[in-house]
């Protein structure tokens, strides 16, 4: 098989299902026999795009969510831990006290560009621990050059990412190829383009998943990849030459 199965998931750095739905995933491709012919692509979406990116006045995170749904402060700290609690169990420690709110554009773009060195999923990883973990500003200038260098990117290239409208391009169209299909929410993951799944789903379901669109995708792709050299042979027809 000369291609690998296409894994496509849409997130936010800022969605905290997303980091949950990660390794929910990652565990799921573990348990996968052919995990080898699996490819993962990242795709930007932005829950709240209305978010300035310059921020004067900062709130906590409780106070953001409280404020965007209507909901008491009291009410926005329960969903929180009920969320916290979710992420242990995936094996990750969220500081939700510590994260700072910020318009996660500039983050997405750095994304994009570590996309084209191979390094979408690094890059992912990094901001997810950034933000959830360590209370890091996904939003700072100054922040994302430090935060480039654990991705596996120098200062040169994050200010590319950050600079060439060509990265902030490709966002978008990830936002607008989500609202095509039909996402409204993340994380989203699309399987060869048939399945999906919507939200961080037991790693059962990523499991049942990834076997039923592969046997599937294998079936189409079964043509063999020899190179053949041909000289005189004989076929089951009775032709000789």
């Amino acid at each position: 098989m000369k291609n690998k199965m296409l894994v496509e998931v849409w997130s936010d750095i800022m969605c905290p299902f997303c980091y949950i739905g990660k390794r929910h995933y990652e565990e799921a491709l573990r348990q996968f026999p052919e995990k080898d012919s699996i490819e993962l692509n990242w795709k930007s979406f932005q829950l709240d795009p209305d978010i300035p990116e310059e921020i004067v006045n900062r709130v906590s995170v409780y106070q953001y969510l409280s404020e965007r749904k209507g909901i008491s402060l009291q009410d926005s700290k329960k969903m929180h831990e009920r969320i916290v609690d979710m992420a242990r169990n995936a094996g990750l420690e969220y500081n939700m006290e510590k994260a700072i709110v910020a318009n996660s554009f500039r983050a997405h773009r750095v994304i994009q560009f570590a996309k084209m060195k191979g390094l979408g999923d690094k890059a992912e990883e990094v901001f997810f621990k950034a933000y959830f973990i360590d209370g890091k500003d996904l939003g700072s200038r100054t922040e994302l050059p430090v935060l480039g260098k654990e991705i596996g990117l120098n200062s040169e290239e994050i200010n590319e990412a950050l600079q060439n409208d060509i990265y902030a391009y490709e966002v978008n169209q990830d936002i607008q190829e989500a609202a095509s299909i039909g996402v409204t929410g993340v994380p989203f993951f699309v399987f060869d383009r048939k399945y999906a799944i919507s939200g961080a789903q037991p790693v059962e379901i990523f499991l049942d998943t990834l076997k039923k669109s592969f046997a599937e995708w294998k079936k189409s792709h079964s043509v063999s990849n020899l190179e053949i050299s041909s000289g005189s042979s004989c076929s089951r027809d009775g032709e000789c030459d």
